[in-house]
């Protein structure tokens, strides 16, 4: 710490005042090299800037972060007011942060421009479980100043998860997540916020394929208890919505529910927000199963 040599050098001539500032320095340091102009790139770097990051502070979020066509933001309306932007060398540049958040993989042009320049960069990498969401959010709170703001997070994060366990049916209920253009894999944070939800994943690895879908005969064949199509009943007009309006659907003997499942698209503490919402319908289809087949 610089501050630690001219301390001591100081201490003697200077006495007890000299002491006493260097301590409040010491104290306070982490404020003075919070960076002050923050731009976030991607919309899963937008979500931890606009929890860290004072709004005075930030320069600006991606479009992705404000925007509702559709919603893929769990920010949407509480960060309107912030500046957005679609991220380029240009519009970065032009808005002079201190640091840039960037999530790692992407914009990989913009990256190589910004370093050349020795503008402060901050990759943020991608988080495959809660393990993984404990160590970025951490990170990301000393990296931006924001210690105790990444603490309350994470023990929020921990309030929910062990009100999920506690409520959570036993045993786990075969669920298949079935989302636009048939996409039934789940893996990383998601499949561990469906298991401390009680769910547990039905789809047959055998039965997808390399990208993660999943024919709907392999989904009639699974016969889960509970089936949770991504988005609402009435969202999506493109043809990657329609195999979740499929028929064949109907004919499944368990509960079949869509929902909106927007705290999963990028892994972070609010990732298991979407546990309440997998626990609810997980009690509701095992009530189903008990009360014996529809008719």
């Amino acid at each position: 710490m610089a501050c630690a040599g001219y301390c001591n050098n100081m201490r003697r001539p200077h006495g007890w005042i000299v002491t006493i500032l260097c301590v409040l320095y010491i104290l306070f340091e982490p404020a003075f090299s919070a960076p002050q102009h923050v731009v976030s790139t991607f919309l899963c770097t937008d979500e931890y800037v606009f929890r860290l990051v004072p709004p005075a502070k930030i320069a600006a979020l991606s479009y992705e972060a404000t925007d509702r066509h559709p919603v893929v933001s769990t920010v949407a309306d509480a960060a309107k007011g912030i500046p957005t932007i679609h991220p380029s060398s240009e519009t970065v540049l032009s808005l002079r942060p201190d640091l840039v958040v960037m999530y790692a993989g992407t914009e990989p042009r913009l990256r190589l421009n910004l370093k050349k320049l020795g503008i402060a960069v901050l990759d943020v990498p991608w988080a495959n479980s809660l393990a993984d969401v404990r160590r970025i959010t951490n990170m990301l709170g000393e990296k931006l100043g924001a210690p105790d703001k990444a603490s309350a997070l994470l023990s929020e994060m921990d309030r929910k998860i062990a009100a999920a366990r506690a409520s959570a049916p036993h045993p786990p209920v075969r669920t298949i997540l079935y989302e636009p253009n048939g996409y039934a894999g789940t893996g990383g944070v998601t499949d561990e916020v469906m298991t401390l939800s009680g769910i547990v994943n039905a789809a047959p690895p055998a039965q997808l394929s390399r990208t993660g879908t999943l024919p709907v005969e392999a989904l009639i064949a699974a016969a889960p208890e509970l089936l949770i199509l991504g988005g609402e009943e009435t969202s999506g007009s493109a043809r990657a919505y329609t195999i979740l309006h499929h028929p064949a659907l109907k004919t499944l003997k368990g509960l079949r529910e869509h929902a909106v499942l927007t705290p999963l698209l990028c892994p972070g503490p609010w990732s298991v927000d979407a546990a309440a919402t997998f626990g609810d319908l997980a009690r509701k289809a095992r009530a189903l199963a008990q009360a014996g087949p529809r008719h």
